[in-house]
């Protein structure tokens, strides 16, 4: 009776499984084929896979880490998204990360990994001291600084205090930063870490 009771439990997790990842499996095979670029500031929640073909491919779409989300900053690609359909999101433009780590928590497969916040690798604040307020004299702000979760670990003030805002090394990426930025052309973005935290500039000859 038990062997009965556990192949019947058996074959209904199976079940259960396969029902989950047929809806991302079947949009992923109608998608197109060409993969767009990705907006550049989309970015996958905290504790993704640094691989992003293999986050892909370990995200079977389920649609927890949207739902777990405190603030509702995660977002789902659509069909146009290509082999990025259902997959998760963030456009700290719109809402950022708060770092709460509910996604990470719900996330059934390896796609997000339970990560200490100050470990998180979602990318790196860059700024561009061209457009910066502060870093060109049209006033103070700060509104970076002051929201970051990470404090001075991530981001401070340059020499003397200046309400010109540097970021340092312990920055995670969240984006929250990029949503307080009162500047619409947003001098500050979430890059990849080996873009550096600075903005580089190249002049382009005729």
């Amino acid at each position: 009776m038990q062997r009965r009771t556990f192949l019947q439990n058996l074959a209904l997790g199976t079940t259960v499984t396969a029902a989950a990842t047929t809806p991302v499996v079947l949009a992923r095979t109608l998608a197109p084929d060409s993969e767009p670029a990705a907006p550049p500031f989309h970015l996958r929640p905290p504790g993704a896979d640094a691989d992003d073909k293999k986050f892909i491919a370990a995200c079977i779409g389920c649609g927890l880490c949207g739902e777990a989300c405190s603030v509702g900053a995660i977002k789902f690609y659509t069909r146009a998204g290509g082999p990025k359909v259902n997959t998760p999101f963030i456009n700290p433009k719109l809402k950022a990360c708060t770092l709460c780590g509910k996604c990470m928590e719900v996330c059934p497969t390896t796609a997000l990994s339970v990560t200490p916040r100050d470990k998180i690798k979602m990318g790196l604040a860059q700024i561009d001291r061209l457009a910066c307020y502060p870093w060109v004299d049209r006033g103070v702000c700060g509104a970076c600084v002051n929201v970051c979760p990470l404090g001075k670990k991530a981001m401070t003030f340059a020499f003397a205090n200046m309400y010109r805002p540097i970021v340092l090394d312990g920055c995670v990426g969240c984006g929250q930063c990029v949503e307080v930025c009162p500047e619409p052309s947003l001098p500050i973005k979430i890059v990849d870490r080996s873009l550096g935290t600075v903005a580089r500039h190249k002049i382009v000859e005729g």
